[in-house]
């Protein structure tokens, strides 16, 4: 057997059970490897069911800063005997099985083509603790011990991150320190270290920071100056307002009166969530709700309501697998039509699409700024990928000289001035109309918001031409937010190529691995990240300069695809699908996979063309 031998590039599997206190202890593992310079990608797998199920933490360790998941597991960390048979024949050949030993495993249950560490884990804490959860919880320590020796991870390393964890906390500082060097002791003196993979100190994670796209578009919209959430719990996005709350406990409190400067709901339901915030969007303030794709389809009359009486709303959508309940623990991003085309009747809504916690910051105060600029609900499309797992990503940055866009707001001084003021009269072609607050002037100003249709000057109307005029106007408005989102960014080919690819959004990681491998392999494609929707014209221009585009994405019915062809009038053969939905982060050798594959079918006539 050839075993796989690698410095700082390997993929390393827990597999725990639920509520076993692995997660800490796994994510303790992940951090530590960062600290030694060295970028990790961690992916918390995870049950929707209660304690007692299985949970995986997949953790990539790449010094080329690759950060989607490869696919293949190097060695495998196996705690849980209820999916020992799927988990040992993941291992990639060549690959490592670290094992509870305390227990005797028949020999039928390894293979022959990997390399066995067992450890009797369970002995060695039941031996040192009394109480039986100090023996679960501290045995996930050991072992994060034995394995800083077999990976060759410096043990001060763990150490210093105790010490942060536990300041002023000795006896739970001293005793977690503890059952690590009970780990390292023992696989010092009983194990072969280090294996074949290993990690070594590099230089390669810079000023980049870790953390999770949830807390950071929380972050985002204190920045962009959210004052009003509410929400109702739905995984992935409850922990978007938890964390709303905390960063506002810090820093949206009046330091004279103690009190709190943001008010944050939660709702009975989406609906009453909903509906709290286009009421605050419409009295002035800016307000958001984060939900996934179950609470979109209760909030999309509501949302609907928002659209046609022009209320400025901020929804952030963390996508999870569908449809129904679906996976709530599973990625994908199959919400784009059901948020794009929310409600009934004609819509279109604003959705960006953030590819990492960066982005989720920035995207997050951007929306704010749209929502209101453009009177309309924005949706930010993030996912439980991006959302729930911490990810490597540039330190976030504000420019304390940015002020808030709140679009056109009449004032009080212009009212009085004798300004015309029509609620939905479109007066300089960008279809976006004035408004006021409420209160701004005692006598002019005011107005009606109804569901219903209505004239440039907010009076009830049915009659056709208004109803035509206003809704004409809302598709100028939209075209009007192309020129105002986050604008595709491109990465072009060192060659010419009639080969394009289109992705946004979670896919992107994977993507960019996938593009340096498919360039070794004498395979040229220009690529566009989509960053938002409405699409601008560079979008269009991009698919008409290439004879083949690849849109991946993460869903089943190609939903982005669908869009493409439906906004842009393109010929759906002109744009191939590359679709995965299994629940699971896509993969670079997913995507390399599924272009190669379709290219190999379609040589002879790209070739003919080119």
């Amino acid at each position: 057997m050839k075993r796989i031998e690698a410095v700082n590039d390997f993929v390393i599997k827990f597999a725990n059970v639920n509520g076993s206190g692995s997660a800490s202890a796994n994510e303790l593992f992940a951090k530590a490897i960062l600290r030694m310079g060295v970028p990790v990608s961690p992916r918390n797998i995870f049950p929707s069911n209660i304690q007692g199920m299985p949970t995986w933490y997949e953790a990539r360790v790449c010094e080329k800063g690759y950060l989607g998941r490869r696919g293949g597991v190097d060695m495998m960390v196996a705690m849980n005997p209820q999916t020992w048979d799927a988990d040992v024949a993941e291992i990639t050949p060549g690959g490592y099985l670290f094992y509870d030993s305390t227990r005797p495993i028949p020999p039928s249950k390894f293979r022959p083509d990997i390399e066995v560490i067992g450890m009797p884990l369970t002995e060695i804490s039941n031996n040192t603790y009394a109480d039986p959860r100090q023996r679960q919880l501290f045995k996930n320590i050991i072992y994060v011990g034995a394995l800083s020796v077999l990976l060759d991870v410096e043990a001060e390393v763990f150490e210093k991150l105790f010490a942060e964890q536990y300041r002023g906390k000795e006896m739970l500082l001293d005793s977690n320190v503890r059952a690590l060097h009970l780990g390292r002791d023992h696989a010092r003196e009983h194990l072969q270290a280090p294996l074949g993979i290993r990690v070594q100190r590099a230089d390669q994670v810079g000023e980049r920071i870790f953390t999770d796209g949830n807390s950071a578009a929380a972050l985002g919209c204190v920045y962009g100056g959210a004052t009003v959430a509410a929400w109702y719990p739905i995984t992935p996005s409850s922990s978007v307002p938890e964390a709303f709350q905390k960063y506002c406990d810090k820093y949206r409190v009046d330091p004279e009166t103690g009190r709190s400067n943001v008010a944050i709901v939660q709702a009975e339901d989406e609906l009453a969530s909903i509906g709290m915030v286009v009421g605050a969007g419409w009295n002035g303030a800016r307000a958001f709700t984060a939900t996934s794709g179950p609470g979109i389809s209760l909030m999309t009359e509501f949302i609907g309501l928002a659209y046609f009486a022009e209320i400025p709303v901020t929804i952030i959508n963390v996508q999870r697998g569908g449809p129904s309940t679906g996976m709530p623990t599973r990625t994908q991003q199959s919400d784009l039509l059901s948020c794009a085309y929310a409600s009934h009747g004609d819509t279109k809504h604003v959705l960006l699409f953030p590819e990492d916690p960066r982005e989720c910051f920035d995207h997050a105060a951007a929306a704010l700024d749209l929502a209101d600029r453009l009177q309309t609900p924005i949706f930010v499309m993030t996912d439980l990928d991006i959302g729930m797992n911490q990810r490597l990503c540039q330190p976030f940055a504000w420019n304390d000289a940015r002020g808030y866009d709140r679009g056109k707001v009449m004032t009080a001084e212009e009212l009085e001035a004798g300004k015309d003021f029509g609620r939905y009269k479109d007066v300089d072609g960008d279809g976006i109309p004035w408004r006021t607050y409420p209160g701004t002037h005692p006598t002019k100003g005011s107005f009606f918001t109804r569901g219903t249709t209505r004239d440039p000057y907010a009076r009830y109307s049915e009659r056709g031409p208004d109803y035509l005029y206003n809704m004409e106007r809302l598709l100028r408005k939209f075209r009007t937010a192309a020129d105002l989102v986050p604008q595709p960014l491109l990465r072009g080919a060192a060659r010419p190529t009639p080969l394009g690819v289109i992705y946004f959004g979670s896919t992107s990681p994977a993507m960019q691995e996938a593009l340096d491998v498919l360039t070794a392999a004498g395979i040229d494609l220009d690529a566009m990240r989509l960053r938002a929707f409405p699409f601008p014209a560079v979008v269009d221009s991009f698919i008409a300069a290439h004879e083949q585009v690849f849109v991946v994405e993460q869903n089943r019915d190609g939903q982005m695809h669908a869009m493409l062809v439906n906004e842009l009038q393109v010929d759906p053969a002109r744009l191939v699908k590359v679709l995965h939905y299994d629940g699971t982060p896509i993969t670079a050798r997913f995507i390399t996979q599924a272009i190669q594959t379709h290219l190999q079918g379609a040589r002879a006539p790209l070739k003919e063309a080119a």
